[in-house]
């Protein structure tokens, strides 16, 4: 016998870092305050470590949406792999020319590209989708603010997040 909801289970169980930051928090205040200053040092170490779990908590909890979409996601030393009922495939995160949000589609997916092969199609709400937040913050110069806005506007277009720049500028001689 539960005694949750699975709605209220799905919501916590979605802003679970910010959740775990606010507590630490909490003890790192109460170290702070409370007993004596030889517990106020890892007080403070609590609190700072509190903050950051809290605004870490809060960029994935607004990733994540919800479960329940076609396919399973597989993050795995920098390879995501998408297994879907009628598509898959395997992109390589070094090798990714672009990201995509595909808005346009019912529900909205991520798309992949990479050169050489097709464009890898992967539902935003698909099994394990919340482990591509961690795999696009390798992407270099990715502005993880603007691809959560984005993702949260619900666009009905296709909006390009991040885009892999040239190896060398464009006026830069070789030799």
């Amino acid at each position: 016998m539960t005694f949750f909801r699975p709605e209220a289970k799905a919501a916590v169980w979605r802003w679970r870092e910010a959740i775990a930051g606010a507590l630490v928090t909490l003890a790192g205040l109460w170290l702070i305050s409370g007993p004596g200053f030889l517990l106020a040092v890892p007080g403070y170490a609590f609190l700072f470590g509190g903050i950051v779990l809290i605004w870490l908590g809060i960029q994935r909890g607004r990733f994540r949406g919800p479960d329940g979409g076609a396919g399973a996601v597989q993050v795995d030393e920098g390879q995501v792999t998408y297994f879907g009922p009628l598509t898959g495939g395997t992109v390589a995160l070094r090798e990714m020319e672009s990201l995509t949000l595909e808005g346009a589609m019912f529900p909205a997916h991520w798309r992949l590209a990479q050169k050489g092969q097709p464009p890898l199609l992967i539902p935003i709400n698909a099994a394990g989708a919340d482990a591509l937040f961690d795999a696009f913050a390798t992407l270099p110069g990715l502005r993880t603010e603007r691809m959560l806005s984005t993702l949260r506007t619900n666009p009905h277009q296709a909006v390009v997040i991040w885009q892999r720049g040239p190896l060398r500028p464009e006026g830069a001689l070789l030799h």
